[in-house]
């Protein structure tokens, strides 16, 4: 992790995820907010930290910001493993309208090899074995900064497992992950098609990638009633730490 800031007065950390009807996502995300905010109490004690969603659910980031201690500079993290859309229009929207507070957006969580750590061990407690084919499924995006970003992922993914990995997508971006599985199939008729879940939490898009026709899927980053991974706490926290040691 990167040093804590030496403020009296640290900036707000405002986790931002995509929100979710899904309880078992709502479950999740939370216990990744209380995790890094346990985690901050010993590294930058000043630190105050809230949660705010992007869509579906309340209160949604513009609000927190206006709600925040008159003149405090925050950080948002997006919970987010790649920067489309949310990150780049959303978000700045969100930060524009905060003005003249300062406010900072840090990058997504991934690619990071951290989290490629995460989903190896995913893909290992599923059972992974030698000759499966293995795609990694994202959510998808429009923005091609975030396509990019997930490919990354894959080529990490593939580094770390010492096998060849398909990077498809759930919606938005192709190949689609349902495709993908196809043409695995296909092309391997005889080895097992194992999905590597990369996403932050269950939920609907969770649901598609169990109904895309693989033989495995695994879980994701974030398992309801565990835990959240060490290695994903210190992501947010290292992107809070950096931006406000950059401030």
């Amino acid at each position: 992790m990167s040093a804590a800031p030496a403020r009296e007065t640290a900036p707000l950390l405002l986790l931002a995820s995509h929100g979710s009807r899904d309880p078992a996502a709502q479950r999740a995300v939370l216990a990744l907010v209380d995790a890094v905010t346990l985690a901050l109490t010993t590294i930058s004690p000043a630190t105050l930290v809230a949660a705010g969603f992007i869509d579906v659910q309340q209160p949604d980031v513009p609000h927190c910001l206006a709600a925040a201690e008159p003149g405090r500079a925050a950080v948002i993290v997006p919970l987010l493993v790649s920067a489309g859309y949310h990150v780049r229009f959303d978000l700045a929207n969100a930060v524009a309208q905060a003005q003249p507070r300062p406010v900072v957006v840090t990058a997504a969580l991934g690619p990071d090899s951290r989290l490629t750590g995460i989903l190896a061990d995913r893909l290992a407690r599923s059972g992974l074995r030698a000759g499966d084919r293995v795609i990694l499924a994202a959510a998808g995006s429009s923005d091609a900064n975030a396509v990019a970003d997930c490919r990354t992922a894959g080529e990490q993914l593939a580094a770390l497992i010492g096998q060849p990995v398909t990077v498809a997508f759930i919606a938005a971006a192709s190949p689609s992950l349902v495709d993908a599985v196809a043409a695995a199939r296909t092309e391997s008729p005889d080895a097992r098609v194992v999905v590597a879940s990369y996403l932050l939490a269950p939920g609907t898009f969770a649901r598609w990638a169990q109904d895309a026709g693989a033989d495995v899927v695994s879980e994701t980053l974030l398992v309801e009633g565990e835990k959240p991974p060490e290695a994903l706490v210190d992501v947010v926290v290292d992107r809070y730490l950096t931006a406000v040691g950059a401030g």
